[in-house]
């Protein structure tokens, strides 16, 4: 049965590693729904949260794809009851829909803020689980949505050790050989 997991991948930061990583779902024609990428809390260790609809045995042979490459550290698989994620969307619309007072209404309803107003348009900002930005998307179209762009999903992990507590077991592993 598919279901939604998360993926977070620990690697250097090297050129081409998204290139690397991505090419592991592609070859297993597995679909990304979202992908982010930054730095960790590890100084020099960047974290790849790679969202998708799979099966579980699918995931697992990704996880251990992924694991075999070079520059990964480590990578782990989570399903949506471990890990808390959120994204970012930015809306664009028309400054005219502000004279009725009905979007600002939409606004605070869905705890999404103005980030800026100009003459022609207004810039809004909503945090949430993509359903709820896809949802205030909804609202908005019927007050000029110009450009809608929403991030990719960033998670941190509920139950599972942290990565850093990973490196020092690997690090101790290997100072006793």
């Amino acid at each position: 049965m598919k279901k939604t997991f998360t993926v977070s991948v620990f690697t250097e930061n090297s050129i081409g590693m998204m290139n690397r990583v991505t090419i592991i779902f592609t070859r297993r024609h597995l679909n990304i729904d979202s992908i982010t990428a930054s730095e960790s809390e590890v100084k020099g260790v960047f974290r790849y949260t790679i969202v998708l609809r799979t099966t579980r045995a699918q995931v697992e042979k990704v996880i251990g794809q992924l694991d075999k490459l070079i520059d990964v550290f480590k990578a782990f698989v989570h399903e949506d009851s471990e890990v808390v994620h959120q994204e970012i969307a930015l809306y664009k619309i028309k400054t005219a829909s502000l004279t009725n007072g009905d979007v600002e209404k939409v606004i605070r309803e869905h705890h999404a803020r103005i980030l800026t107003v100009d003459t022609k348009f207004m810039v809004i900002e909503k945090t949430g689980h993509v359903n709820e930005t896809q949802l205030l998307f909804e609202n908005f179209k019927p007050y000029g949505v110009l450009e809608f762009a929403r991030s990719g999903s960033v998670a941190v992990t509920k139950p599972m050790k942290e990565f850093s507590t990973y490196l020092k077991e690997l690090e101790e592993l290997n100072h006793k050989q």
